[in-house]
């Protein structure tokens, strides 16, 4: 009878396995991977500088000889040398502020809900996905959702078309980014805090004001930040609902009757602009792309800000 040694009982495979992880060789494969990634990397930013730098020297002509009449006035597809962004950029933060206190009260609300009241029901299970499908929708889509429910609800205001409408089309569009972030952040937060504030008495609600969302903030504020920055990026919803390509003058309207009206923002003046033929127009092109690009890019460090600023460590 064979006697039994370490070798025969496994001794042998879990020597390999030892010698394996602590064997000090090149790891080829992992330095190829890891190299593929850092180009990928550099790729980017270079396409991204590229960019930057080729709007730049395009729109430098504006900025040399009037950049803040360029920043001030307002939109006019005729004129090249009286045509501004002033109302674009306006209209783009109006956008936003309309997007903020629509869609992140409602895409958060909607996850705390799924992942914290309902997470293993059936319902909650079909809405994820429901939502993971909409996240996946062309923005053009969410333009005609506009155009067929917000413009009539708004009907009594210029005929719906204003940017309220706008802003509601582009709160349907981020919807979704926020309701899967948010749902992501709330899943990171460790089970343990959750038992320990049910363990010492708290509700579930307090449970969840008090422990999970504090905990979860910094996901959460990142994903919104991004969406919105999203969301000043599309043109197609708000030009279905009917922003102004065109010549926009408000006069002597006060804010509340501006609001009410004809509105535009950046990606509309910036396809108004380059449908127009002549050199002038293509710099006013460049010049307004490129505040755009600053401005998401603006958005995009204060996500990444957010992120580290309140970041916690589990």
């Amino acid at each position: 009878m064979a006697l039994t040694t370490p070798s025969s009982m496994g001794g042998a495979t879990a020597r390999s396995v030892t010698e394996g992880l602590t064997r000090k060789g090149l790891d080829v494969r992992s330095k190829v991977v890891e190299t593929v990634l850092i180009l990928m990397l550099t790729l980017s930013l270079l396409v991204l500088m590229v960019l930057i730098v080729d709007l730049f020297i395009r729109s430098w002509p504006v900025w040399t000889s009037r950049a803040g009449d360029f920043l001030t006035t307002n939109l006019n597809s005729q004129n090249a040398a009286e045509a501004g962004i002033g109302q674009a950029i306006r209209g783009t933060l109006i956008l936003c502020v309309v997007v903020a206190v629509v869609a992140f009260p409602i895409g958060i609300a909607c996850a705390v809900y799924l992942e914290e009241y309902s997470s293993t029901s059936l319902f909650a299970r079909l809405i994820r996905v429901n939502v993971r499908n909409l996240a996946g929708v062309p923005s053009i889509v969410y333009g005609l959702l506009g155009l067929a429910i917000f413009v009539k609800a708004l009907d009594n205001w210029n005929g719906g078309r204003n940017v309220f409408a706008g802003g509601l089309a582009l709160s349907a569009l981020v919807l979704p980014i926020v309701v899967i972030t948010t749902s992501e952040a709330l899943r990171a937060v460790p089970r343990s805090i959750r038992e320990g504030a049910l363990g010492v008495g708290a509700t579930p609600w307090e449970t969840i004001r008090s422990h999970v969302l504090p905990s979860a903030a910094p996901g959460i504020l990142t994903g919104t930040v991004l969406s919105l920055a999203r969301a000043a990026g599309e043109a197609a919803p708000i030009l279905l609902v009917g922003a102004a390509t065109g010549l926009l003058r408000t006069g002597s309207q006060s804010l509340v009757e501006q609001l009410q009206g004809p509105f535009t923002a950046l990606p509309v003046v910036i396809f108004s602009y380059a449908r127009q033929p002549g050199d002038e127009f293509r710099e006013l092109t460049a010049a307004a792309s490129l505040v755009l690009l600053v401005m998401v890019l603006i958005m995009n460090g204060v996500a990444i800000w957010l992120r580290n600023r309140y970041e916690k460590k589990w």
